[in-house]
């Protein structure tokens, strides 16, 4: 368990005012807690991105591993770093850069080049999500064609 001076803080948005001299305690639940197997080499999916054809699959899979980790915030822009105390703004940028690293093992090799020099893993998650989450209109219309001519 990791603790700084400061506010306590349970987790974001819920903070509750302590003496000056009260540490702040960063345990398991807390978005900045980092596991020891929370590494920038690790790979939280095994599918990695390629284009629109797997995007949903692979933000789906991604999702249920950050959440797990208590990590979602930070793609979600629930755990912005102005939402943290300044003392807690190192903790915050380690944690991002892990997240970010977590993507970029997520992407294929092709996608890698627009995201390695990103310095925020909500804006990457967010630029993958306006890139890739579309639906093919034409697709649909095709699907839905088909789907009447069956009967």
């Amino acid at each position: 368990m990791a603790t700084e001076e400061g506010v306590h803080e349970s987790s974001v948005g819920t903070s509750t005012v302590a003496p000056a001299n009260a540490p702040i305690v960063i345990d398991h639940n807390h978005p900045l807690y980092l596991q020891p197997c929370d590494s920038p080499g690790s790979t939280l999916v095994s599918i990695q991105l390629s284009g629109s054809e797997n995007y949903a699959l692979r933000s789906r899979y991604m999702k249920i591993d950050l959440l797990g980790k208590c990590k979602l915030g930070f793609v979600d822009g629930k755990c912005s770093k102005d939402k943290f105390p300044p003392s807690l703004h190192e903790s915050w940028e380690r944690c991002n850069d892990i997240i970010l690293s977590w993507i970029m093992n997520s992407v294929s090799k092709e996608l890698l080049s627009g995201v390695v020099y990103a310095c925020n893993a909500q804006k990457v998650w967010k630029d993958l999500q306006e890139r890739f989450d579309k639906v093919d209109g034409s697709r649909i219309f095709y699907l839905h064609k088909e789907i009447a001519t069956l009967a």
